[in-house]
């Protein structure tokens, strides 16, 4: 199926805002009142997908599931009948191919929730917001930069609600953290550590796994999509395809909009100006290192000053590894081999403060402030300055419910959803950036042009900004 779509040019010589209008609404539906259930598709049955996003769903009514594997939609009604028993399942649609979906159901449905891998994120919110319907994607929203800026400004036009599953911007956590901020609890803020447990990569040696059989039921050149295509091999399907860099992001596109939100929320980050790598473990030209550590560089902003982020991930330089230890399965390596920044060790040693094996720690003229990755865990260190600090009122709005039910309540026209496109589409710009940098090497520090989404002084990284899609997933 040749699926083609290409906003701009409809909208060449379209009379207006009428016109504008018009296209709109021609797949809009009306949204359903309060008590009435949303429509709901699932594009994306794997882990996430059915473990997270499907229970919150059920609460509403899934009208169809998408995915490419058969034994992954199995699984998705079996978790529907665990979660919800009393759901009839009987009328619940399936699709290995989403452009299905919207073909048949495009005007059956309200919203649509995307857990598919990162490379196939952009093109089926992009099909959805133009046909009028609500979306929620999972981090980190995209797979480049220019799909990410997209995204956010076809969300814009479009009108529709939107959400980002990074859950922890809904929590009370982040919320304490502008609010002490904002009270000058620690001072301006200059540096900033986050930090990961995980390894989303392979070894430099590490050699594609030679091709196998597609195994049954699964549409293997759907599961493709819009990357280059490559003939079904092990280690990819169906999680281990974040360390493939024409599939996933490593584990900084992994984790990073959960972690780095903190911080960006609460610092008004906005485009950094500079970015570079400063250790990378185990380049490999088809899949993401192993472990990394990255700075950003961000300028002046709203009368805070100039701020450095680095990010730390999986393994430092020199540790032996095997097979074992590669990936989510990495964990076999003794605890000191993993790549966190050494201020956590201090900070152990002089406070006896345990820190998470992900978060970030604030540090500022007058103390420190650190936050979970999913914003549990928020405290001032050392703790007496914690305890001796005046809480501050309460300035933000808080989430009632799930990170999901906020994105519902959007649906049906309440305020928008607390980590919708705008929010979330310049923090997903900054971690893409960072795969940017791996891309470019370590030592090679980019200087960025944020509004014109462009690299500088390396102009050849341009090319990598935006990825060429296969004929036939045009966006």
């Amino acid at each position: 199926m040749n699926t083609t779509l290409n906003r701009r040019g409809f909208l060449k010589g379209a009379a207006g805002a009428g016109a504008l209008a018009a296209w709109r609404a021609a797949g809009q539906t009306a949204s359903p009142s309060a008590d009435k259930p949303l429509r709901v598709a699932l594009i994306g049955c794997g882990v996430q997908g059915t473990h997270v996003l499907l229970p919150a769903a059920c609460k509403e009514r899934v009208a169809a599931l998408v995915d490419p594997d058969a034994a992954q939609l199995q699984n998705a009604f079996k978790r529907i009948r665990e979660v919800s028993p009393g759901t009839d399942t009987s009328g619940i649609r399936t699709f290995s191919d989403y452009r299905q979906l919207f073909d048949v159901m495009g005007k059956e449905l309200d919203a649509v929730m995307i857990a598919t891998p990162n490379h196939q994120h952009a093109l089926p919110a992009l099909l959805a917001m133009r046909r009028g319907l609500h979306v929620y994607v999972e981090k980190p929203l995209t797979h480049t930069l220019a799909e990410a800026r997209q995204l956010t400004e076809e969300a814009r036009e479009a009108g529709v609600a939107t959400q980002l599953g990074n859950q922890g911007q809904s929590s009370e956590g982040s919320r304490l953290l502008c609010e002490y901020l904002a009270a000058g609890a620690i001072g301006p803020v200059r540096a900033v550590y986050c930090w990961s447990n995980r390894a989303n990569g392979f070894p430099a040696e590490y050699v594609r796994p030679p091709t196998r059989p597609v195994p049954q039921g699964l549409a293997w050149d759907t599961w493709i999509g819009p990357a280059p295509f490559r003939d079904y091999h092990a280690g990819l399907h169906p999680h281990t395809w974040h360390s493939w860099r024409d599939f996933g992001n490593g584990s900084l596109g992994n984790m990073g909009c959960h972690i780095m939100n903190h911080p960006y929320w609460a610092l008004k980050l906005g485009s950094p100006s500079a970015v570079e790598v400063e250790e990378l473990h185990c380049e490999h030209p088809e899949c993401w290192p192993v472990g990394t550590r990255i700075r950003w560089e961000f300028p002046a902003r709203a009368g805070m000053p100039p701020v450095k982020v680095y990010w730390y991930d999986g393994l430092v330089k020199g540790t032996p590894y095997g097979k074992e230890t590669v990936d989510l399965r990495w964990r076999h390596v003794v605890d000191s081999a993993r790549n966190f920044p050494p201020i956590r060790e201090e900070l152990k040693k002089k406070y006896d403060r345990e820190l998470p094996d992900e978060g970030s720690l604030l540090v500022g003229d007058k103390g420190m402030m650190t936050i979970d990755k999913h914003g549990e865990g928020f405290r001032m260190i050392p703790e007496s300055a914690h305890q001796a600090f005046p809480r501050p009122a309460k300035t933000l709005p808080r989430v009632k419910g799930t990170h999901q039910a906020d994105f519902f309540r959007a649906c049906r026209g309440g305020a928008p959803a607390c980590s919708n496109f705008d929010h979330a589409g310049p923090l997903a710009e900054i971690v893409l950036l960072g795969n940017l940098a791996i891309l470019a090497g370590q030592g090679r520090r980019i200087e960025w042009d944020g509004p014109a989404l462009r690299c500088t002084n390396l102009p050849e990284l341009n090319r990598h900004v935006k990825t060429e899609y296969r004929a036939g997933w045009t966006c």
